[in-house]
């Protein structure tokens, strides 16, 4: 089912508001359901809120799924449009403080175009953690967790115990990693081609 996302389009028919993912960015969601949408999902925000467009045949599972889905496709538009360097360093440096007491201090933290098979790395001795630019665009839970993940490593240099006791701490560390898992099985996939629709 594709998904655009600036499509707004279609009559609700009903309307549900509910407290989104922690996280999310948004305060509330609101899911309008369609009889004219037919396979389109679509989402956009609205102040402090997120509407997500759904057409109305569909199941609670699937509006479930796909409010997930356009949940993560604003957080990946908002944070490519807002992440430069500086803003990554400012978001370390807060997430050291939120998970690490503070305690993780990098000297840099940097986008970079030459990991291409990492997602992120660090020097402890240096203080520097590089990010890889193919995290951009990815939801902010992901890069925050790779970001998480290198500042961790200022504080214990290799991924023993007391390393992944310290990821412990972040509520969606299990969902980052498979996210990033998904990304790299579906690279090794054959491209095949898209039916277009008339």
């Amino acid at each position: 089912m594709p998904a655009d996302p600036l499509h707004r389009a279609g009559t609700p028919q009903r309307s549900t508001t509910s407290q989104p993912p922690s996280g999310s960015g948004a305060s509330a969601i609101e899911v309008r359901r369609s009889d004219r949408r037919r396979r389109t999902v679509s989402a956009y925000r609205e102040g402090d809120r997120t509407v997500v467009l759904i057409p109305a045949r569909m199941s609670e599972a699937e509006e479930q799924r796909w409010v997930t889905v356009m949940l993560d496709k604003l957080a990946a538009q908002e944070s490519k449009r807002m992440l430069g360097d500086d803003a990554l360093a400012e978001r370390a440096r807060r997430l050291s403080a939120q998970y690490f007491e503070g305690r993780a201090r990098p000297a840099s933290v940097r986008w970079v175009t030459n990991q291409n098979t990492r997602w992120g790395s660090c020097t402890p001795s240096e203080g520097s953690i590089r990010l890889s630019h193919r995290l951009q665009g990815m939801p902010e839970y992901v890069i925050d967790y790779v970001l998480l993940h290198e500042l961790a490593h200022l504080l214990v240099p290799g991924h023993g115990p007391r390393f992944w006791r310290l990821l412990e701490a972040y509520p969606r560390t299990e969902r980052a990693r498979g996210y990033l898992e998904g990304v790299v099985a579906a690279e090794r996939l054959p491209h095949l081609p898209v039916a277009h629709e008339e």
